[in-house]
């Protein structure tokens, strides 16, 4: 099996329009492209998300990129008309072509099919999922203590995903866990400083 390191510091700085007003005190439009585009790519690490490409709730590319990566929303829930609520209610994610052909299968309900592992950036986290069945997205539906809102997090998309099978699927421990085990979307989850901001009952308690 492989042994994956990933080792990561961030600066969590978060742009002063992500807070819905501009300095001058005047609300900002979330479906306007400057904050989609602010949402969207602090996603990832800056020297990810200042280069890379926007695409807009709608599919609508908002920013040519020059690094390869791409940044957008990742709410599966069309996008109300007035924008998202806010960045961690957008569930923006960053990720290169081949972590883009993964999301994309997983998705469509397909087998992803990608060249090496991949890599996508969410930090901005998530509005919720649970952690064993594709697509569950009311906590109400959810299996019982498998529900898991997401703070900041990191996810390897593997090639393989019997390389995770070494891997548990507890997200309470504070450690890398494996996302849909079992299954052809089976991923790891590196959760980052926050990660049980929007649900600190399945925080490590020792």
């Amino acid at each position: 099996m492989k042994k994956i390191v990933v080792a990561v510091c961030l600066s969590m700085a978060i742009p002063t329009a992500l807070a819905g007003h501009h300095e001058e005190g005047a609300a900002i439009n979330h479906a306007s492209a400057e904050w989609q585009i602010q949402a969207y790519t602090t996603a990832a690490p800056d020297y990810i998300g200042n280069f890379a490409s926007v695409l807009g709730g709608n599919g609508e590319m908002l920013r040519e990129g020059t690094n390869g990566w791409t940044c957008q929303s990742a709410n599966p829930r069309p996008m109300p008309e007035q924008g998202w609520k806010d960045a961690h209610d957008a569930m923006p994610v960053c990720g290169d072509a081949e972590g883009f052909k993964w999301m994309a299968a997983a998705l469509n309900g397909t087998k992803p099919d990608i060249r090496r592992d991949a890599f996508l950036w969410m930090l901005h986290g998530d509005v919720g999922e649970d952690n064993t069945k594709m697509g569950v997205l009311q906590k109400a539906d959810s299996t019982p203590g498998q529900w898991i809102e997401s703070g900041p997090h990191l996810m390897l998309m593997p090639k393989d995903p019997a390389t995770l099978q070494e891997f548990h699927a507890d997200f309470s421990r504070g450690e890398p866990y494996v996302m849909m085990p079992g299954t052809d979307y089976a991923h790891l989850m590196i959760p980052l400083s926050g990660y049980y901001k929007y649900q600190p009952e399945s925080k490590p308690q020792q």
